[in-house]
């Protein structure tokens, strides 16, 4: 078997078609993302995902998905349970950080309890982005808290009680999306605050998780870094500030590629993720720009190389990070859950 493509595909329905199937073991992509389109009871989502690993051979493939919390959560009610946004984690946190903290890990926890029995391995979460006060909605309750500090201590809680759960995080999104004035989703955002001040605030709590496993990229422009290529596309940023500012070690993945942020061919600009420093481009092909087309990926998949050596030990050190997954009581875990949030805060939001 030849070693993976550098990217994450989506697919189309809750199984996979016959040209998927074709696709995906000829192609060899190196992971999936699943979206609600995907989802319809637990033994499904759980034949989807065995479905992905037999056709690339790799019992290892990840499989990802965006089970933040809150407003973005892909398994819902009544199939699954649903839980509040890291935006009450900060609150509780404000008010006791050390009660706070303890519901983090634990939402970690049972967040990880929900996944891995689909063959779910990576958790899209937790976003370390510091909201400003006139920034996009678009991060809004999804983002712990303003203060770096409490996003620090809460997006590690998180990625601790995933990591005993048998679930990789992947923080997001790297270096900073807080200060975005506009929806990424539909256009490009440019931040034109100085670097002393994203130093001082922005990048700070990706600096102080440098050591989580993987990270997601912001389709954001930082003029003060690289005026010409959003920071997904820029060497500047991928490679001069993430790599060696940051010292993030981690796999690299970008936000998806089919985003409006990003404008121009997308094989072309999966290619240019790549050479830029990340790791893997994300295709989601999950809105009206780029609804759900077998050619189009196939396309993409063609224009990515197989992974890099660097990225084969980023792997590899990633799945090294995991704890082995010990006993857990999930009822009891909601029991102290609920005792840690006040009842007003558990309704997802």
């Amino acid at each position: 078997m030849s070693l993976p493509k550098s990217v994450i595909v989506s697919c189309a329905g809750t199984t996979l078609t016959t040209d998927e199937r074709r696709l995906f073991g000829q192609a060899n992509p190196f992971g999936l993302i699943l979206f609600g389109r995907n989802i319809e009871s637990p033994n499904q989502v759980r034949a989807l995902t065995d479905e992905f690993r037999a056709c690339v051979g790799r019992v290892d493939a990840p499989v990802l998905i965006d089970q933040e919390g809150g407003a973005v959560a892909r398994l819902r009610a009544p199939q699954w349970e649903e839980f509040p946004s890291a935006s009450v984690l900060g609150d509780l946190y404000r008010i006791d950080p050390v009660r706070g903290i303890a519901a983090a890990k634990i939402l970690g926890r049972m967040l990880a309890s929900q996944l891995a029995p689909l063959g779910i391995t990576v958790n899209c979460a937790p976003v370390l982005d510091l909201p400003a006060k006139d920034a996009s909605r678009v991060i809004g309750s999804r983002a712990f808290s303003a203060d770096h500090r409490a996003v620090t201590a809460l997006g590690r809680a998180l990625c601790d009680g995933l990591r005993v759960g048998g679930v990789l995080p992947v923080i997001k999104h790297i270096p900073g999306h807080g200060r975005a004035l506009a929806d990424s989703h539909f256009e490009l955002p440019s931040v034109t605050a100085s670097l002393d001040t994203l130093e001082g605030s922005d990048f700070l709590p990706f600096q102080n998780l440098f050591d989580m496993p993987m990270a997601m990229t912001a389709h954001v422009l930082f003029t003060e870094i690289d005026p010409e290529q959003c920071a997904t596309l820029s060497p500047k940023v991928i490679e001069g500030l993430i790599r060696q500012q940051l010292h993030f070690g981690g796999l690299l993945i970008t936000d998806d590629i089919c985003m409006q942020a990003l404008k121009g061919h997308l094989p072309t600009l999966a290619r240019q993720a790549i050479e830029a420093g990340c790791d893997l481009a994300l295709v989601c092909q999950n809105n009206k720009e780029y609804p759900y087309d077998t050619k189009l990926l196939a396309e993409v998949i063609e224009a990515v190389p197989v992974l890099s050596d660097a990225t084969q030990k980023r792997w590899q050190n990633a799945q090294e990070w995991l704890s082995p997954i010990g006993l857990f009581d999930p009822k009891l875990a909601r029991a102290e859950f609920n005792h840690l949030i006040p009842e007003a805060s558990r309704t997802p939001a």
